[in-house]
C-alpha cells in the first residue's frame, strides 16, 4: 500500500499563512447564555476557510466547552417538526446547532427553574448558505421545523443520550406558544403525544 505524503505545513507555505487567525462571531438571544454563532470567513479565490467549534472560544464566553456527541439529524419532508427535546440532570446537556442540507428554523426554549428568561422561546432559520449556528444551555429545549425537503442538521451535545433522563416538550404545547413558520406537516408519534408541560 503506498502510504500519501500528508504535510501540516506543506512546503510553499509561510508561518504567515499557516498561523492566521480564525474565530467565532457570538451574537447573544434573548434568552439568557444562549447565543447565535456565525462563521468568520477566510476567503479566498478557492472558496473559505472557517472554525464551526472552538473549546477555548466557548470557554472564553463562559459556555459549556466539553461536547460528547455528534448528532445528525435528516428529513425527507418541508414542515417535518422534530423535538423539542431534553435531558433531565444529571444527564442535562448543552447543544450546539448547524444546518449543513437545506434549511430548519431551530427553536430553543428555556427551562431552567431560577432563569429569568425561563419559558421564554427564541427561533433561527439556520441554513447550509447562511451557515449560523445556535448554541443552548443545559437546561433548555431544543426542537426543529425544515424548511426545505431534505434537509440536514448535525449538533454537539455535552452529554451522552440517556433514555431514562429524556423529555420532550410538545412543538404545539400551549404554554410557550411557538409559532413555527410553515405548516407542520410531520410529527414522530413520540414527540406528538407528550403532555402540556407542568414545569416538572
Amino acid at each position: 500500500m503506498t502510504v500519501p505524503n500528508l504535510s501540516y505545513n506543506p512546503v510553499g507555505a509561510t508561518t504567515a499563512q499557516a498561523s492566521r487567525p480564525v474565530s467565532m462571531e457570538f451574537t447573544s438571544t434573548p434568552l439568557a447564555g444562549a447565543f447565535v454563532v456565525s462563521l468568520k470567513r477566510i476567503e479566498d479565490d478557492r472558496g473559505f476557510f472557517a472554525r464551526g467549534w472552538c473549546r477555548d472560544e466557548f470557554a472564553a464566553h463562559g459556555l459549556v466547552r466539553d461536547m460528547t456527541q455528534l448528532n445528525v439529524g435528516f428529513s425527507h419532508r418541508k414542515g417535518t417538526v422534530r423535538g423539542l427535546h431534553f435531558q433531565l440532570p444529571p444527564h442535562a446537556e448543552a447543544k450546539f446547532v448547524r444546518c449543513t442540507r437545506g434549511a430548519v428554523f431551530d427553536v430553543i426554549v428555556d427551562l431552567r427553574p431560577e432563569s429569568p428568561t425561563r419559558g421564554g422561546w427564541f427561533g433561527a432559520e439556520l441554513t447550509a448558505d447562511n451557515g449560523l449556528m445556535l448554541y443552548a444551555p443545559e437546561g433548555f429545549a431544543h426542537g426543529y421545523q425544515t424548511l426545505a425537503d431534505d434537509t440536514e442538521t448535525y449538533y454537539l451535545t455535552s452529554s451522552a443520550y440517556a433514555a431514562g433522563s429524556a423529555r420532550c416538550v410538545r412543538y404545539d404545547d400551549p404554554a410557550f406558544g411557538i409559532v413555527w413558520p410553515v405548516p407542520v406537516t410531520v410529527v414522530s408519534d413520540a414527540d406528538g403525544r407528550w403532555p402540556d408541560y407542568t414545569g416538572s
